[in-house]
C-alpha cells in the first residue's frame, strides 16, 4: 500500500486505538493520512452561536486525533456535518482509499447490539477494506 488510509475519528477510546492502528499502517506503508470527522447537523435557527461551538469543538478532536498520529506523516483533514457512517463513505469514495479504520463504538448517543451503528453502516457500504478496532 503506498496510497491513503482514512481514519475516522471522534474522540472515544476505540477511536484512539484506531489512530494508534492508523499511524502504524501510514509510517509502514508510506501512506497518506485522511482524518475525518462529522458532527451533528446544526439547525439554521440556532445560530451562529451554536455553530462556532461545534466547530471549536471539532478542531478540539482533530488537533486530538494530529497529536496520536504524531508528526511525520502527510495528514489531510475534512470536518464535515451530517451523519458520521456517510460522511465516511463518502470521502473515501470520492479520494479513493486502500483503507478505512475506525473504532468498533463510537461516542453517538444510539449504538448497535454489537458494532456500533456508524462502524456497522461503513462495514456493510464500504468500496475499501475496513479495519475496526476495539
Amino acid at each position: 500500500m503506498s496510497g491513503q488510509i482514512l481514519l475516522a475519528y471522534d474522540g472515544s477510546p476505540h477511536a484512539r486505538k484506531a489512530a494508534a492502528i492508523a499511524s502504524d499502517l501510514a509510517r509502514r506503508y508510506r501512506a497518506r493520512v485522511c482524518l475525518v470527522y462529522a458532527y451533528d447537523p446544526i439547525s439554521g435557527y440556532l445560530g451562529e452561536p451554536f455553530l462556532q461551538e461545534a466547530t471549536e469543538a471539532a478542531e478540539k478532536i482533530v488537533q486530538e486525533a494530529r497529536s496520536l498520529l504524531g508528526g511525520g506523516l502527510e495528514v489531510e483533514v475534512e470536518t464535515l456535518e451530517g451523519p458520521p457512517a456517510e460522511a465516511i463513505l463518502r470521502v473515501a469514495e470520492v479520494r479513493k482509499v486502500d483503507l478505512i479504520v475506525m473504532g468498533t463504538r463510537g461516542l453517538g448517543r444510539l449504538e448497535g447490539l454489537l458494532l456500533g451503528s456508524q462502524s456497522q453502516k461503513v462495514l456493510t457500504h464500504a468500496q475499501s477494506p475496513v479495519l475496526l478496532a476495539r
